[in-house]
């Protein structure tokens, strides 16, 4: 069983992976061929959870059906699968039971401890490449390229959208290779903008965000944001506070600007969810109260549809961003 290793060579790292529809129609008007449809969230699988009633459950089911259905074209996790500290036996007993049928759509980036502590727990990387005993089928993105490692980058074209996949756990347990994989990030985001696509990014730890008791902005992630105003990415997907967040286009000063970023922190999957203690300017809307999941549909010309689709409270966020 192949398992990632922290201390790898930098340059090996570099060169190893280079690489909805919203709920109705009546943000955006009718889908193109070239539209590409999503859903998103993360902080997933308490304890021993596989009830099916519970908002992890009702979350899986619903994400699910929108696999089967065809209804989506991936399924972004947004880490933080399973808690509290996953290995094979807790993926396979629990998450698949309630998350499984999203595997055949499920692009991934591992959290540090919950789903990836070197030393501890490392399992992640083996049960989204089916190789947990019990578990034999992999993450969409495993069945493209194969083995990928806990802290691994890849990027991924879906239609004319560039997605870049970081594991913001590098951050915490290696920061030389963290910064080493800032400039993977640029020289992958400039080659996808010169070859004309709109520029997005998913990692676990936001940094565009409210804090919580439990978690501030991950400050250190600085390095990261920069590479994205630089090259405009126009969206961030982030999990981690376990509520929801949305913030205006954003730059690299947490100033509003028309060719910011726009910051998705979407970690309602089926946790404890937690208030705010802070209120940045930039954030424009937030909800602690409701768990349920991101559906967007990414069009052509750059623009995008958003839309909270509640499982398990009374809140909700929907809207449009134009083109560029």
């Amino acid at each position: 069983m192949r398992r990632n290793r922290v201390i790898a060579g930098t340059s090996a790292f570099l060169l190893g992976v280079t690489g909805l529809l919203a709920a109705s129609l009546v943000i955006g008007g009718g889908l193109s061929s070239t539209d590409v449809r999503i859903a998103a969230v993360g902080d997933m699988n308490g304890v021993k959870t596989d009830a099916p009633d519970s908002p992890s459950g009702r979350n899986g089911a619903a994400i699910t059906r929108l696999v089967q259905n065809n209804e989506i074209d991936a399924f972004l996790g947004l880490g933080d699968f399973q808690y509290d500290t996953a290995y094979c036996a807790d993926y396979v007993n629990y998450w698949t039971r309630l998350w499984g049928g999203t595997k055949p759509k499920l692009y991934w980036v591992s959290a540090p401890n919950h789903d990836w502590r070197p030393g501890r727990n490392e399992d992640l990387d083996n049960f989204m490449n089916g190789q947990c005993p019990g578990a034999p089928a992999k993450a969409a993105i495993n069945e493209q390229r194969g083995f990928i490692g806990n802290g691994d980058p890849y990027s991924k074209d879906f239609g004319n959208w560039h997605f870049a996949f970081l594991s913001s756990a590098l951050w915490r347990y290696n920061p030389t290779q963290a910064r080493a994989l800032t400039t993977w990030l640029d020289n992958d985001l400039a080659a996808a903008k010169a070859a004309g696509k709109h520029l997005a990014v998913v990692y676990h730890e936001p940094y565009f965000t409210s804090n919580t008791k439990a978690h501030e902005r991950a400050a250190d992630h600085k390095p990261w944001i920069d590479v994205m105003w630089k090259h405009r990415v126009r969206l961030t997907l982030s999990g981690s506070q376990h509520n929801y967040e949305r913030s205006c286009p954003v730059n690299n000063a947490d100033q509003c600007v028309s060719d910011g970023m726009t910051a998705f922190q979407v970690s309602t999957g089926g946790i404890g969810l937690r208030s705010f203690t802070s209120s940045p300017s930039y954030i424009v809307k937030r909800f602690s109260d409701t768990h349920g999941f991101l559906r967007m549909t990414l069009r052509d010309d750059g623009s995008f549809d958003w839309n909270f689709v509640p499982t398990s409270g009374p809140s909700t966020d929907a809207g449009t961003r134009s083109a560029p």
